[in-house]
């Protein structure tokens, strides 16, 4: 679709028209999660170590309170855990449920300045060779939205990205990458958010 196809379809709640939302899908996804001697005993190649996974349960809050986002609290911990920060994250995988949600989730994260998410994307800084690739697989508005495997979907990605076996969308050189997926709905924002963090080892 072009620009203008997108701008001109039918609305649900304006700005956002049909095709900036993510379609419903059937999906499945799986992973192997295990102890290093596990990786050594059958050989696994590239193994792939979460740094941290935290979750997230929605609060009372402030629509306009950015600092009490769920998503920004979620990511605030797990970079905590992972002892990093949105600097050390290579490529990013983000709940775009609608087109706003990657503009938004990329300020919450910290990965752009509150403000900047939207002119970093129309710069180029999230696509593939940017400064900062978010959602190289293009997001659930691309691939759809398999609601129980959505989060999952994300983790398999990320994985192969820091294997570097994503052939055209291969993040060049990543080796850290993190995920946030979210569900629910309350008070505005996600009921309950995930913010995983892979790093290749």
């Amino acid at each position: 679709m072009s620009l203008d196809e997108v701008l001109a379809a039918r609305p649900l709640a304006f700005p956002i028209t049909v095709p900036m939302c993510s379609p419903l899908t059937d999906g499945a996804a799986a992973v192997v999660v295990c102890r290093e001697s596990v990786l050594k005993r059958y050989g696994v190649l590239h193994p792939v170590r979460v740094r941290a996974c935290r979750v997230a349960t929605g609060l009372e809050r402030d629509l306009h309170d950015y600092e009490t986002n769920l998503s920004r609290l979620c990511g605030l911990d797990a970079y905590e855990e992972a002892g990093m920060g949105p600097a050390d994250i290579d490529v990013a995988e983000v709940h775009d449920a609608t087109a706003f949600a990657e503009i938004q989730l990329s300020e919450m994260l910290g990965l752009f300045p509150v403000g900047d998410g939207g002119p970093a994307a129309e710069r180029g800084d999230t696509r593939i060779g940017g400064s900062m690739p978010i959602n190289p697989s293009g997001g659930l508005e691309a691939k759809g939205h398999p609601l129980a495997a959505t989060g999952l979907g994300q983790i398999f990605e990320l994985v192969d990205q820091l294997r570097g076996r994503c052939g055209p969308r291969q993040v060049e050189a990543a080796r850290v990458g993190l995920a946030e997926n979210g569900g629910g709905f309350h008070r505005g924002q996600e009921a309950v958010a995930v913010v995983t963090i892979l790093e290749a080892v």
